[in-house]
């Protein structure tokens, strides 16, 4: 075998890194140019999908009473618009999901504005409190509990508009035997027209869009959790077993 000349070697290694250096931008160039687009439109659908998001749900529109009225904590305004429906004969009883362990009955009713000895004898009848959700997670757990304990079937559910995609989501999910129907309340504070001029409603409604898209994917990023490790429960499922003969009181 011939040995290669060292002048001869050097100058057969540049051209190979003048190609090299020609060939780079042929190849980086095209790369970018798919990442970009790529980019552009991920981010076009994401910006759909926050209108989308965005837009307030309406209330839908049933005649007949649904077993139960459930309410997720979070403002004044949900529950008065809960004890509302109840009043007016659209559910049987009135769930409320998510109370703090210091309240008690009297003292939701006395926030919303009722007088006690007025609403003492429905209220004491028909209100029942939830107290172990802290999410939107855990207020369908503990109603779905709830609800196949008094063998109920459909309820109304009231929540912020900006929270109800979110919750329904969840609520389907833990109960997709039962019928829901969404009844959502619109807080003065977060205006929902022309939402994207006011910082702090877009800043929720982007919070909120991205709690719901993590929810969503939730599904698919535990079955690649468990993948090989056999059916495992849900995580309300997996909370709700030690505590359910608190609900039962």
């Amino acid at each position: 075998m011939r040995r290669v000349r060292p002048g001869l070697r050097l100058g057969l290694e540049k051209w190979g890194r003048r190609a090299r250096n020609r060939q780079m931008p042929k190849m980086v160039i095209p790369a970018l140019r798919r990442l970009a687009i790529a980019g552009t439109s991920l981010g076009a659908i994401w910006a759909a999908g926050l209108v989308w998001f965005a837009t307030a749900p309406s209330a839908q529109d049933r005649a007949d009473p649904t077993d139960a009225i459930v309410v997720l904590t979070g403002g004044s305004q949900r529950l008065n618009s809960g004890i509302a429906l109840l009043r007016e004969g659209k559910g049987r009883n009135l769930f409320i999901s998510g109370v703090n362990h210091h309240v008690d009955l009297q003292d939701l009713l006395r926030r919303s504005g009722e007088d006690l000895e007025l609403a003492g004898e429905w209220a004491a009848c028909c209100v029942v409190l939830g107290y172990r959700a802290a999410d939107t997670l855990g207020n369908a757990g503990e109603t779905v509990q709830w609800m196949r304990q008094q063998g109920f079937h459909s309820l109304r559910l009231v929540t912020a508009w900006y929270h109800m995609r979110r919750s329904l989501l969840e609520f389907e999910r833990a109960m997709p035997e039962i019928e829901i129907v969404p009844h959502p309340v619109f807080p003065d504070q977060i205006a929902h027209e022309h939402w994207w001029t006011r910082r702090q409603t877009a800043a929720l409604l982007v919070s909120e869009y991205g709690k719901y898209l993590a929810t969503l994917a939730r599904p698919f990023v535990q079955r690649l959790a468990s993948a090989g490790h056999g059916p495992s429960l849900s995580p309300w499922q997996a909370k709700s077993e030690p505590a359910a003969a608190e609900l039962r009181r």
